[in-house]
Order: structure tokens, then C-alpha cells, then sequence
């Protein structure tokens, strides 16, 4: 398990974050898709938090306690920063990531 923690924390930070910004009306209207009802926002605000607080359970087994706050806010803002840089110019590759990096790490749980 600690092998995939570091990619999977990382992943589940970027979408905690990610679905966070979905549960606001203004990227609502960007990302998601028009056919998609509005009343699924508050959804996507519980599920980012609960998509953060997955992060932080998979950065205490890496390390001990007290640096795994440290790490998981150092993986928040490096998350922040990447969907800050993907969303003007490729929004479906910031829809996409989480998924990708899910995919990547259940493939290195099965191969590792």
C-alpha cells in the first residue's frame, strides 16, 4: 500500500479539489456537461471533501501524523496549481486526470 499511497493521496487531492470547484455555479457552468442538473453542486462539494479527507488518510501511511498534514496541504496546493493551469485551456483534461490517475494507480496496485 505505501508504494501507490503518494500517487493515490496525490490523486484524490487533485479530486477533492476538482469537485470542490464543481460545487461552485461559475465552474459549474464551465466544466460540467449541459445536459447535467444543477442539483448535483452540493453533491460534488460533500464528495471533494470527502475526497480530501481519503487524502489525508492515504498521506498517514507514508508518513507519521504530524508530517502527513504537512505533506497533504503541500499536495492541496500542488493540485490547486495544476487545475489553476488546466482550466483555461484544457477542461477536459482537468475532468479527466483524477480518472487517469485512478486507472494508473489501480494498475501499480495490481502490478506492485
Amino acid at each position: 500500500m505505501t508504494a501507490i499511497a503518494f500517487p493515490l493521496s496525490l490523486t484524490l487531492a487533485y479530486a477533492g479539489i476538482l469537485l470542490i470547484c464543481l460545487g461552485m455555479q461559475r465552474h459549474w457552468k464551465q466544466l460540467a456537461h449541459p445536459r447535467l442538473p444543477a442539483q448535483l453542486r452540493p453533491a460534488c462539494a460533500l464528495l471533494g471533501a470527502a475526497s480530501l479527507a481519503l487524502a489525508v488518510y492515504t498521506c498517514s501511511f507514508i508518513w507519521h501524523p504530524g508530517m502527513a498534514w504537512v505533506a497533504w496541504f503541500g499536495m492541496i496546493s500542488l493540485a490547486g496549481l495544476a487545475l489553476l493551469l488546466l482550466l483555461p485551456y484544457s477542461t477536459r483534461m482537468a475532468l479527466g486526470l483524477p480518472v487517469a490517475g485512478a486507472a494508473l494507480c489501480g494498475v501499480a496496485a495490481v502490478w506492485l
